[in-house]
């Protein structure tokens, strides 16, 4: 990807720019501003989320005591503590008490590859509208897109679905199924109760359009495909 951008931007400049917005009313640059879009929601609606769960702790001289602990992107939650009842009044039974599980990889993978994407388009409208006589006259240019194109398309089906299995397990180990591997809940005189969790819509939708930037440059393959050597000479075969 660094060296097509490389080339994108140092060589159209010998080339000239003509500026001509037809291409995105063609599929071919339209799907690609559905992209760029898409990619900002991707990133934004899962890189930007922070929640935190509660739990209600009741020991000796504490009675439904809040509990919380906040977690965020990029969910290592192995290194977050809940904030503790006074441990004084509990009679030294209560200690850290962290959550379960590093997400990062998923997490981090998912949003690098949209902000990577988020870049691509960008430098690829750049060349749709501003140098498309030199896309459509240098054979390389409609092989390379093409060929980003469907490792893109490939890249986004495995980070979707690698963010969606994390983004479950988030959910249980943030959830009220937490609270029996909770040692200091176990001490005599102590319970603990779930009350509640942030609502995770946020995330649901970043794996929503994981899969709509699955799809669109699934599709996308077809159309960068018919600009290519490839499709021209397949015609002529035929």
């Amino acid at each position: 990807w660094c060296g097509f951008l490389l080339v994108v931007l140092v060589f159209p400049r010998m080339a000239g720019l003509r500026v001509d917005f037809g291409l995105l009313l063609e599929p071919l640059g339209f799907i690609k501003v559905l992209e760029w879009i898409f990619s900002i929601f991707a990133f934004a609606t899962c890189g930007g989320f922070q929640g935190e769960t509660t739990l209600l702790v009741s020991c000796k001289g504490v009675v439904n005591e809040t509990v919380t602990a906040g977690f965020a992107y990029p969910f290592r939650l192995n290194t977050v503590v809940f904030s503790a009842p006074d441990p004084k009044r509990c009679g030294g039974t209560w200690t850290d008490v962290y959550l379960v599980g590093n997400f990062s990889s998923s997490a981090q993978f998912f949003v690098t590859l949209a902000v990577l994407v988020f870049l691509y388009c960008i430098a690829a409208l750049v060349v749709y509208v501003g140098y498309k006589h030199v896309y459509q006259q240098n054979s390389k240019f409609p092989l390379t897109d093409l060929a980003i194109t469907v490792i893109t398309a490939f890249l986004w089906l495995v980070s979707t679905f690698a963010w969606a299995k994390a983004l479950a397990d988030i959910k249980m180990s943030t959830g009220a199924s937490i609270i029996p591997g909770i040692e200091s809940c176990k001490a005599p005189g102590t319970t603990c109760r779930f009350a509640s969790v942030t609502s995770m819509g946020t995330l649901n939708v970043s794996v929503v359009f994981g899969l709509l930037n699955m799809v669109l440059w699934g599709a996308n393959v077809w159309f960068v495909y018919k600009d290519t050597n490839l499709h021209n000479q397949a015609n002529r075969i035929s």
